[in-house]
């Protein structure tokens, strides 16, 4: 069995509450990845993704400059523990409508 622990990537790249949505862009393109996690304080409260770029400021021709990561991310975050097969990572994607799950291990997230 395939776990999640084992194809997950380990490098959670985080920004910070109040951060605009053409910064977080940036980190991204930056990364070469397609989602950050918002950070509060010490706490993860968030995840955006390049989907979120698009639909809720590109497509609703919002000014990216303007909008901070909160008014456009995901939250709660969804996440799988590392230790689950990629079949309940893949049913829960597919019943969340996402391509980014956060994984974790004893409740801390460690990867995507």
């Amino acid at each position: 069995m395939v776990t999640v622990g084992q194809i997950m990537t380990r490098n959670i790249v985080k920004i910070d509450t109040g951060t605009s949505a053409i910064e977080a862009a940036k980190v991204m393109t930056s990364h070469k990845i397609g989602s950050v996690f918002v950070r509060q304080d010490d706490d993860i409260v968030g995840i955006v993704t390049e989907p979120d770029i698009v639909r809720k400021i590109v497509g609703a021709e919002r000014v990216p400059y303007y909008i901070p990561v909160e008014d456009i991310m995901s939250t709660p975050i969804i996440s799988i523990d590392e230790r689950r097969p990629i079949t309940e990572a893949a049913d829960l994607m597919e019943h969340y409508g996402t391509r980014h799950l956060a994984v974790s291990k004893s409740g801390v997230i460690v990867g995507v």
